[in-house]
């Protein structure tokens, strides 16, 4: 699996044209080195539309977690890297940005009411089958999203969605008949299957530097900041009954039990005093902010410095977006709350991006370089032995005989008879999804006389996949791509 989705991941994502809105918490990476400038803010354009860093750490980070979920949980940064996930992030930003282009050109829009209808069908916001406004604030601010990030990821969604409406893909009987015709072809063939096991490869430390140098930026350090910090002590007062009946009355909806029925006075009294406190204590990190950024600070003030980025991050990953929107004109974080305290944060310092030495990079590069050559050495020993292999003979197959190869997972021999018969060469080889390549002889060939029903869905399917990838080159055409981050 990981061989197919190294070789065919622009194909994954030209047909990803909607990104998942998820609340993930993957960890991120660098993202190469910055051009900074009047662009600063963008790490791409397309056409009109910017693409943020932080859209990049999303969709990143959503492509992190699918990829942990087909690895059952088994997915690092290694393999991120391997697969070059940032480039694939950015890369279904840039078709998703094409296509917001496309709409815009279209005039068309989302309203509130069509984004309302939309939260009102997220079960994960909802009460008692009901959408819950409450739940939804308190989910985003769960996941540290605002309400407005969320609605406007949201509304990009449903624009391209809206726009991709208005180029409908459908089946015609004739496009019916014809696959039909073609599932009804039966071939006997003699095969032979070639798997890397098959071959060797030199791994002398010349070879395995000169594939690095040919791929050195694919290889960063990612970028990171010196800051300076403060952490707001908690404060902890008395309060008194009326205070905290008032609270409690402009609040009621805080205190909630399991059942989501609210708690009485009473028994919430607690709870309330804590928040009050939160409160207190954010009021106090705003003073210490603004004393901060006018050099006033309390020579008492406790002043910490330290180094982050985004994968050595005691923070979140919010934090490390907004410290990386700073600049050394102007530098400060406004109060931020993480694990129930405030930071005041001041930038001090980027170390942008940097290609790692072969040193640095030598265990990363490896296993790229030995997949890389086995396959080469692969495709080399299947041109050098199709003509003049013998392998097995088959019965009459069609492209539905996926368990007539033993050497063949399920996977790979559909993946093998699709191609087969897509083919119109007699004796050649085909490489398949998984690595493996398949010699084969054609040695006779007829036509069954039986009916394959609902084929639409799969005609269906094929277009959209040629019509994809063919509207993204149009896109491409017409609007300009500006990337402003070197090594993507």
């Amino acid at each position: 699996m990981i061989t197919w989705m190294q070789r065919h991941k622009k194909y994954l994502i030209v047909t990803i044209w909607i990104s998942t809105i998820a609340f993930i918490g993957a960890g991120f990476v660098g993202w190469g080195q910055y051009s900074y400038g009047d662009k600063s803010g963008a790490i791409a354009k397309v056409g009109d539309i910017e693409i943020s860093q932080g859209e990049l750490q999303k969709s990143y980070s959503n492509l992190y977690s699918k990829y942990n979920e087909m690895f059952q949980g088994n997915f690092d940064e290694e393999k991120a890297k391997q697969f070059g996930l940032q480039k694939q992030a950015l890369q279904q930003l840039t078709q998703q940005a094409l296509l917001l282009n496309l709409a815009a050109s279209y005039d068309l829009q989302i309203s509130d009411d069509e984004l309302l209808a939309e939260l009102k069908t997220q079960e994960y916001f909802f009460d008692n089958g009901v959408f819950n406004k409450e739940i939804y604030k308190q989910a985003l601010s769960r996941n540290n999203l605002t309400m407005k990030e969320y609605e406007t990821d949201l509304k990009k969604n449903l624009l391209i969605q809206k726009t991709l409406k208005l180029l409908p893909v459908k089946a015609t009987d004739s496009e019916s008949n014809v696959l039909n015709e073609i599932m009804n072809i039966a071939d006997k063939i003699n095969y032979k299957v070639l798997n890397k096991n098959d071959v060797k490869v030199d791994m002398s430390e010349a070879l395995v530097k000169t594939f690095w140098e040919s791929k050195k930026f694919d290889f960063m350090n990612e970028v990171s900041y010196e800051i300076d910090f403060i952490k707001q002590d908690k404060i902890s007062n008395t309060y008194k009954e009326s205070e905290i009946a008032e609270y409690y009355e402009n609040n009621k909806n805080h205190f909630k039990d399991d059942q989501g029925k609210l708690i009485f006075l009473e028994n919430a009294k607690d709870s309330i005093i804590q928040e009050l406190n939160m409160d207190a204590t954010k009021n106090a990190a705003l003073k210490t902010y603004i004393a901060y950024k006018k050099n006033k600070l309390d020579s008492t003030t406790n002043v910490k410095s330290q180094t982050v980025s985004a994968s050595d991050n005691p923070y979140n990953a919010q934090i490390i977006e907004n410290i990386s929107q700073l600049s050394i004109t102007s530098p400060f974080l406004k109060p931020v709350l993480v694990d129930n305290e405030y930071f005041i944060i001041q930038l001090k310092k980027i170390n942008e991006a940097k290609a790692k030495s072969y040193e640095e990079a030598k265990t990363q590069v490896l296993p790229m370089y030995v997949e890389d050559a086995k396959q080469s050495k692969l495709l080399a020993l299947a041109n050098t032995s199709v003509s003049t292999f013998k392998g097995k003979d088959t019965d009459f197959i069609t492209t539905s005989s996926i368990d007539k190869f033993n050497e063949l997972t399920k996977e790979e021999s559909k993946d093998f008879l699709e191609k087969l018969f897509l083919s119109n060469k007699k004796n050649s080889y085909t490489a398949l999804n998984s690595g493996k390549i398949v010699l084969y002889n054609i040695l006779e060939q007829k036509m069954l006389n039986k009916t394959n029903d609902n084929q639409s869905e799969n005609i269906v399917n094929l277009k959209n996949n040629i019509f994809s990838e063919a509207l993204i080159k149009e896109l491409q055409n017409k609007y300009q791509t500006e990337i402003f981050v070197k090594g993507l």
